[in-house]
């Protein structure tokens, strides 16, 4: 995909939602001819932001510190205090508990494409070297 034609925010949550649903993001970068970091992104705009996350343009992302993260918090005006950490209705509650689950299929995602392509490398090399492919042990 060329840097001159950037992908609709439509196209970029279709992706993002294909990853959620479990799909390689190898794969997936590949057919969309992207970076698998820009498709990492997107997912993770997309589950602080939503759909309008995945809209931002690009520099400081929100709450960084050209915006004033934590320490520029730290500074304000006394009688400012920080959001509450907790969501305050069930709703939120559930939205929260959602991208929290959100995240870590995208962890054991990601894991689990690191162990196909290392098995399918160490299965490769075997081949290769001539080394003696052991048969599965039998359940007693």
């Amino acid at each position: 995909m060329s840097s001159k034609s950037p992908l609709s925010t439509e196209v970029k949550e279709a992706l993002v939602r294909r990853i959620l649903a479990g799909e390689g993001v190898r794969g997936l970068a590949r057919e969309a001819g992207v970076l698998r970091k820009s498709l990492y992104e997107w997912v993770a705009a997309y589950r602080a932001e939503g759909v309008a996350g995945l809209n931002r343009k690009r520099g400081p992302k929100p709450g960084g510190r050209a915006s004033g993260g934590p320490a520029a918090a730290a500074c304000g005006p006394p009688d400012a205090r920080p959001p509450d950490p907790q969501p305050r209705d069930e709703l939120a509650q559930a939205q929260a508990r959602i991208a929290e689950l959100e995240r870590l299929v995208g962890r054991l995602h990601a894991d689990n494409d690191f162990f196909r392509e290392a098995l399918r490398s160490w299965d490769e090399k075997r081949r290769v070297s001539g080394a003696p492919i052991c048969s599965p042990s039998s359940k007693r």
